[in-house]
């Protein structure tokens, strides 16, 4: 009997490992895979690439969700319906505070709804939030890696370059927010509506309020803290199975 793929990604259906990483970009997958014993890649279908493999034994999924909410939710609620229960985000974010410099990491414990994909799925005052054992997880392990990072919320945007209206970054920095990212409030929501454990890491790559002619995420610093943080979910997955 041929096995029942998901429709947009390709994911097959029970093909998959209940710990679930993700991330926004493809090739990052293929970084993230390249870790993993045994890595197979069992579906690339536009922006989503998945892999299957072990690490330190423990079966792993990871996959490619692309840029913003719409898109991303999509590969949200495919992985879940594949048979993800626990899933971690590895992304990149940029700095709502210079006490978290590019090169530092933020483990997410919540996520502003600043998006418009959220607002068609749930009233406006839910909240979009992390489950504790995951930002648990994440923490330690960060700890264990003697990084620089900080835990908080952070938010969610559509728009990734600015229009004549201005982004209301310094409302959020003010309000209480490490960073400002494109996906996370998506799977907290979506995650939450589907009983599934989930958390994020980010990598800083800039300041969400600089200009963005100065945005440059392929510097050295940065590509450290990528590899730092895909460290840290990878033995956070291990250590979420062993509890």
């Amino acid at each position: 009997m041929e096995k029942k793929m998901m429709p947009t990604t390709g994911i097959p259906v029970k093909g998959i490992a209940p710990l679930v990483i993700v991330c926004g970009n493809p090739f990052r997958a293929k970084v993230i895979a390249d870790r993993l014993e045994e890595a197979v890649e069992i579906a690339y279908s536009r922006e989503y690439r998945t892999f299957n493999g072990k690490y330190q034994g423990v079966p792993v999924t990871v996959t490619s969700h692309g840029v913003g909410a719409p898109g991303a939710a999509v590969c949200f609620e495919e992985l879940i319906r594949a048979g993800a229960k626990t899933i971690i985000r590895v992304g990149t974010a940029g700095s709502y505070t210079e006490e978290l410099p590019p090169g530092s990491l933020i483990i997410a414990s919540s996520a502003v709804r600043a998006e418009g994909l959220t607002k068609q799925l749930v009233p406006e005052g839910v909240p979009a939030v992390a489950h504790r054992e995951v930002v648990a997880a994440l923490e330690r392990e960060a700890r264990n890696k003697n990084v620089r990072y900080g835990v908080g919320m952070v938010v969610t945007l559509d728009a990734f370059y600015a229009g004549p209206i201005a982004f209301p970054h310094e409302l959020y920095k003010n309000s209480g927010a490490l960073g400002a990212e494109m996906e996370l409030s998506a799977l907290f929501i979506i995650s939450q509506l589907h009983g599934v454990n989930a958390g994020g890491i980010l990598a800083l790559d800039g300041y969400a309020f600089h200009d963005m002619s100065y945005y440059d995420p392929h510097k050295d610093f940065v590509t450290q803290a990528i590899n730092d943080e895909i460290e840290i979910a990878l033995n956070a997955i291990v250590s979420l199975n062993d509890s």
